[in-house]
């Protein structure tokens, strides 16, 4: 999962990078294909609010007045719920990362437990205190431990770097979508 988010990470960075060097060099409000980025959520925002643009705007043929924008605020909304929808698709499978950070710890203590208890139930089969006689216990109940440890760990500063990079990702689309309000009122206010 880990390496999974990593490239979806990486690979929304990257088209989120391309699509705002495009869409910031048109100066105005273009058509979503002609910006040539599907992938990026900044791409699925602009989209959303560039439909909603259209259905309020619409281009009658022999009309003579410019189009009027009936509503800026149904476009900033339309933006503002594909965004909602963007983290929420990037945030699937956080909740996993999140339960195995926090449980795998306890089931390596649970392990310990139990080799502890073989331990114990190897001493009292030998009869005498021996090395031999609780090794094996001792030796489950370390690797068990081990084991929780270096599940937990990983999974644990993973999630912390992936919410802050969800965290990231909403505000900007959250100021992109100002950004593009304010260009569609610049052109249709």
């Amino acid at each position: 999962m880990i390496l999974q988010k990593l490239g979806l990470f990486g690979r929304i960075r990257r088209q989120s990078d391309q699509f705002l060097r495009i869409f910031r060099a048109t100066r105005g409000v273009a058509n979503p294909q002609s910006l040539s980025s599907a992938g990026s959520p900044f791409a699925s925002v602009y989209a959303a609010g560039y439909r909603e643009l259209q259905s309020q705007v619409g281009t009658t043929p022999g009309n003579p007045h410019p189009p009027k924008l009936k509503s800026l605020q149904a476009v900033a909304v339309s933006m503002q719920l594909a965004s909602t929808e963007e983290v929420r698709r990037v945030e699937k499978g956080m909740s996993w990362m999140a339960t195995t950070a926090s449980v795998t710890p306890f089931i390596g203590l649970f392990g310990t437990v139990w080799g502890i208890i073989d331990a114990f139930s190897g001493l009292s089969t030998a009869g005498a205190a021996s090395l031999r006689a609780v090794a094996p216990g001792i030796a489950e109940a370390l690797v068990t431990t081990a084991a929780g440890l270096f599940t937990a760990i990983p999974a644990l500063i993973f999630y912390n770097q992936f919410l802050q990079n969800i965290r990231d990702l909403a505000q900007r689309l959250d100021s992109f979508a100002m950004e593009v309000t304010a260009q569609i009122e610049k052109t249709f206010g």
